[in-house]
């Protein structure tokens, strides 16, 4: 079983490959949807960012106000790492729980897609490290595009995560994401049948 660390910088196109790797036969554990998961309403993280944050990032059914808290979190390094203090344990926790599960079921291929993966030093983990990358303006454009987001909020939320360079210096292989999906496909097909090897 080969165990893969996936990850990208924002808008990088790290779904796409995570799909594609799917589609190969890959078991891919998406971090972001287990972070949502793990703070639903009556989860112990929510509690506790309830604790730390208080009532201005709820809303009035008592779930998780994401737009809220992502204004006081992506303004504050020091209430960045208080969150991910609460959240990142919960999602590790849990990933690690369906990646015994898909081992125990003869999983092949054990894919984490994991968007802050070298902001949490998490890199030492996995057998292989893949690291999507895009050129800088296009993710701003697909930011802007595709999230409705304003340049001054895409910026932020690039400066808020690793940089290429970062990624890079704990990737086993790295993927140009410079062209056509087709293209991405290929080369991501290409990367899984070589082992994840570059």
């Amino acid at each position: 079983m080969i165990h893969v660390g996936l990850t990208g910088g924002i808008a990088s196109g790290k779904s796409a490959v995570a799909a594609q790797l799917l589609k190969l036969g890959a078991v891919v554990i998406d971090a972001d949807a287990i972070a949502r998961q793990v703070v639903e309403p009556g989860t112990p993280a929510l509690e506790q960012i309830g604790l730390a944050f208080g009532s201005q990032v709820f809303a009035e059914d008592g779930s998780l106000d994401r737009a809220a808290l992502a204004a006081v979190v992506f303004a504050d390094a020091g209430e960045r790492e208080k969150l991910n203090a609460i959240v990142h344990p919960a999602v590790r926790a849990e990933a690690e729980r369906l990646r015994a599960a898909a081992v125990a079921d003869g999983a092949e291929v054990v894919v984490e897609d994991i968007p802050l993966l070298v902001e949490s030093d998490q890199h030492q983990r996995f057998d292989k490290v893949l690291v999507v990358q895009a050129p800088h303006d296009e993710r701003i454009r697909r930011m802007m595009e595709d999230r409705g987001w304003d340049r001054a909020e895409a910026v932020a939320r690039m400066a808020a995560q690793a940089t290429d360079e970062q990624r890079a210096a704990v990737a086993d292989v790295v993927i140009h994401n410079d062209g056509s999906i087709e293209q991405l496909n290929e080369k991501v097909t290409r990367v899984f049948r070589n082992g994840f090897s570059a």
